[in-house]
């Protein structure tokens, strides 16, 4: 069994609580727009980390982490970009990618909308922390604690961050 911590639109802002909300957890994955390497430095000490850059990630960041992630832990195969969409509304390319990986998971940021919604015609769960930085539109920070084991995922727990 895996514990993961998921995050996403970081935009250079790590909440303190992170650490406290991330602690028991094997690893913490990131969706993209990290905004800096202080940040990824901080998290890389604290836990393993996986990421994905953003689109407003820069070259440092971009050489350190890839534009998709595709990997399987846990019997559990995931697919992780940041600009992805959702289920329905795929964005271009994304559902082709899918279909030729076949995951059971499928995690995104970008749009600062926590959403998590399962996709039936590609058997998989789509997967959006929302944000977690200071910067966009969104109101409420968000994070998510989830469990992958024997190729499930389950215990997912939503995490609103204080202001």
């Amino acid at each position: 069994m895996k514990k993961i911590g998921l995050m996403s639109d970081t935009h250079s802002y790590l909440h303190p609580d992170v650490f406290r909300y991330f602690d028991k957890v094997d690893e913490i994955w990131h969706g993209g727009d990290i905004g800096n390497t202080a940040l990824a430095d901080k998290l890389e000490a604290f836990k393993p980390f996986r990421a994905v850059y953003g689109n407003i990630d820069g070259a440092e960041l971009r050489v350190r982490y890839p534009l998709h992630l595709s990997f399987e832990i846990e019997q559990v195969k995931v697919f992780m970009i940041h600009i992805g969409g959702y289920p329905g509304k795929y964005a271009p390319g994304i559902k082709e990618q899918l279909k030729e990986y076949k995951p059971k998971l499928f995690i995104c940021g970008h749009s600062h909308i926590l959403k998590v919604m399962p996709d039936p015609a590609l058997q998989l769960l789509h997967i959006n922390p929302g944000a977690c930085g200071i910067q966009g539109w969104h109101k409420v920070k968000t994070l998510l604690r989830f469990e992958l084991s024997d190729g499930n995922i389950s215990q997912l727990e939503v995490i609103e961050l204080p202001k």
